[in-house]
């Protein structure tokens, strides 16, 4: 039995839309391997050391949370990007992926500064951009449907060449409901839109950061398919659901 240790990024500001739920289900699926998850809440001026986690995640938060939370990120943000660069599974959903770029530009021309650890940028417009979303992907070198609920006013422009998108959108709006991208991918960094919460309804991209997890701790043969069928039925209930409406 191993330990896994995910840090959890300010709890108290970017926990919009049920997000935690993700990480209830990585605790889960671990558990149901044998595993321990602990989880470690950092927020605003709390010590972090990347070296020592498994894997981040970071919810979304509206703007004045977003500020908040860059004031204190970007003083660590050198070794964020290092963790990153070196395979860190990380997890970052709606306002915590837009914090990513370069910025966020509101609809009324206010700037907020992002991280700059890529180069795209968002811009706030209306309408929102609501609704079940359907996307195609790859994950685990196998193909596979991703379904999430999609809520934002930000329109999302990837320039980076290093970047790839997290789907390809099949049906909802995506980054910027043009381009049929959603999200974004990169090493084991993954930044999307997608709410809902996204891994319980997804097992597949689940069980992505637990083998990524895993593969950098030389535990790949711990981790153990799980029997997922009621996962995978919620997860088709949802995608002809989406298909047809």
């Amino acid at each position: 039995m191993a330990q896994f240790n995910i840090a959890h990024l300010y709890p108290d500001l970017m926990n919009l839309y049920g997000d935690r739920g993700n990480l209830i289900c990585l605790k889960k699926r671990l558990a149901w391997r044998g595993h321990e998850c602990r989880i470690q809440s950092v927020g605003l001026g709390q010590a972090i050391d990347f070296d020592n986690m498994d894997m981040v995640f970071m919810g979304g938060g509206s703007d004045r949370e977003q500020g908040l939370v860059y004031e204190d990120l970007i003083t660590r943000a050198e070794a964020f990007f290092d963790a990153i660069e070196a395979g860190l599974p990380v997890l970052c959903i709606c306002g915590a992926y837009q914090l990513l770029g370069e910025s966020y530009i509101a609809a009324d021309g206010q700037k907020l500064q992002g991280l700059g650890f890529f180069d795209f940028i968002t811009r706030g417009s209306e309408p929102r951009l609501i609704g079940n979303i359907l996307l195609e992907t790859q994950l685990n070198g196998r193909n596979t449907t991703v379904v999430g609920f999609e809520n934002h006013g930000g329109r999302t422009y990837l320039d980076d060449p290093r970047l790839e998108a997290f789907g390809r959108v099949v049906k909802g709006y995506g980054n910027n409901g043009q381009d049929g991208s959603e999200g974004l991918k990169y090493h084991n960094l993954i930044g999307t839109y997608l709410h809902g919460p996204l891994l319980p309804k997804n097992p597949v991209v689940a069980d992505f950061y637990i083998s990524a997890m895993a593969e950098r701790r030389g535990l790949t043969a711990t981790i153990t398919p799980l029997y997922d069928s009621i996962e995978n039925f919620a997860h088709q209930q949802v995608k002809y659901k989406i298909l047809t409406s």
